[in-house]
């Protein structure tokens, strides 16, 4: 149980259809459960639909859209995986700006399964060290970064996990990370 106080904090979990919903869900719950206040943001408003590997989850709540909202709205960002999700918001300008500028600003983000294809987007992975999915390592590698096969490794406010598998430390480690705030070496 993670024993940080997120109150006063928000954080933004960005997402649109075709998220693992797992990865969406565990987060915002134990990101709620410290504290803080959570906004699901996408693409487009309404609902987004989460999945449970190829199968059908349950559609969730948008609170903000991608283009009414900036990363100085948020003091952290979470980026969940599936494989649908990470490749539709890589595509999206308004997205991968909103990526990078946590960076800009040194503010944490935790990307967990496919989520870090957005970061390789973003042109924010060279020089860092991050774990994924195992199908992202060579993306990962050809954008400069190092890749590891780790339950979690955080790099300078960059939270990364590989799987469901690994959520609880993912949760953690994304909640100690939002408590501490921001990295001056956490860079774009």
């Amino acid at each position: 149980m993670n024993q940080h106080d997120l109150s006063n904090k928000k954080i933004a979990i960005l997402a649109t259809d075709g998220f693992e919903q797992s990865e969406l869900e565990e987060p915002k719950k134990a990101i709620e459960a410290a504290g803080a206040t959570v906004h699901i943001v996408s693409l487009k408003p309404g609902t987004i639909q989460g999945f449970h590997h190829a199968d059908k989850g349950d559609a969730f709540e948008v609170d903000e859209t991608i283009d009414a909202v900036s990363a100085n709205d948020y003091d952290g960002l979470v980026l969940p995986g599936g494989v649908l999700n990470p490749d539709a918001l890589r595509v999206n300008a308004d997205a991968v700006s909103f990526v990078r500028d946590f960076f800009k600003q040194h503010k944490p983000v935790a990307a967990i399964c496919h989520g870090p294809w957005t970061l390789v987007e973003a042109d924010v992975v060279s020089g860092r060290t991050l774990t994924s999915w195992p199908s992202l390592k060579t993306d990962i590698e050809n954008a400069g970064g190092t890749w590891v096969d780790e339950e979690v490794h955080v790099d300078q406010g960059l939270v990364t996990s590989r799987t469901p598998d690994d959520l609880p430390a993912f949760c953690d480690k994304a909640i100690e990370e939002f408590a501490e705030g921001k990295h001056q070496l956490q860079t774009a």
